[in-house]
């Protein structure tokens, strides 16, 4: 099977490696010259293009089983070009290639502000940001793409946290510093071998729609920011409660997102909370800790 990964970042590189291992044959566009050469080791082919030019997309992915797309915005880029404009030239596109499936790592900020309440796939986006809003349209866009040969997954993903992007490092910079508010929003996290699965998944099993990829436990920002200065010997943070509460929610999201119907497909997560019981897992303690993603590898279990 041949599969092309459009933007190979954090996410997408890892996928790349893992697919590889699963003797998938992988192509993967940057649209960076200079990291042609680190990307061959996880790539049987690597493209330089930018999402937006029709002609070498469509021939990037000519012969291609299945796309994943998993663009990310660059400082100084424009968000909708990324997104959207990616969006649109692939779903132009598709009709002249072999593409049977596409998957699409989306955010769960499209929900937007719910004051706390449980949602899931049913409930229509209500983003908060113009950013949010181009989210939602590039979704659409994708989904408009799907026919009867060609299924479209939309994969809501939570934080990303993992090798590399541990939640000592996420915070730290929080650490000795005095919040607005109460820190009861409700924050919302998947790890990165859960994207990796998830996606996997998703090839497998011809997921079509969308499903929401975050794990478990959904701590509130305040529970989890002192976990992690607790567990790093951190200087704790200190929340400003007589800060207008109204103000602080109108800035923030705070909703809880069920993972119910990706689980129900048969999905497992590897990691489903941060801690298992009143513990630390030692593997996951491991990673957490993980201050750099040189030579990490996918593990899926």
């Amino acid at each position: 099977m041949k599969a092309a990964i459009i933007g190979c970042g954090y996410v997408g590189k890892t996928v790349a490696e893992y697919w590889q291992q699963q003797k998938l044959s992988v192509l993967v566009t940057t649209t960076q010259q200079e990291r042609v050469s680190e990307l061959a080791a996880v790539a049987h082919k690597v493209v330089v293009l930018m999402g937006t030019d029709a002609n070498k997309l469509q021939a990037a992915l000519a012969d291609c089983d299945v796309a994943l797309l998993c663009v990310g915005s660059k400082r100084g880029a424009s968000y909708a070009n990324t997104y959207l404009g990616t969006a649109r030239t692939l779903a132009q596109v598709l009709p002249n290639t072999a593409v049977k499936q596409v998957i699409y790592t989306s955010t769960c900020s499209v929900y937007g502000q719910h004051d706390g309440a449980w949602v899931n796939e049913l409930m229509p986006p209500m983003p908060m940001t113009e950013n949010g809003r181009v989210i939602e349209q590039t979704e659409q866009v994708l989904l408009a793409a799907t026919t009867p040969e060609r299924r479209v997954c939309i994969l809501r993903l939570g934080g990303i946290y993992g090798p590399g992007r541990s939640l000592k490092k996420i915070y730290a910079r929080a650490a000795g510093t005095t919040r607005p508010g109460s820190g009861e929003e409700a924050t919302n996290w998947v790890h990165l071998n859960d994207i990796v699965g998830g996606i996997e998944w998703a090839r497998q099993q011809q997921l079509a729609g969308i499903y929401n990829l975050v794990q478990d436990e959904v701590p509130t920002v305040r529970s989890l920011i002192t976990r992690v200065c607790d567990r790093y010997q951190l200087a704790p943070v200190l929340w400003d409660a007589l800060w207008d509460e109204q103000r602080v929610s109108d800035r923030r999201k705070n909703v809880r997102i069920s993972n119910a119907k990706i689980k129900s497909t048969g999905y497992t997560f590897v990691h489903p909370q941060f801690w298992l019981a009143s513990e630390f897992d030692p593997e996951l303690d491991r990673e957490l800790d993980t201050e750099s993603d040189a030579g990490s590898k996918t593990k899926l279990a």
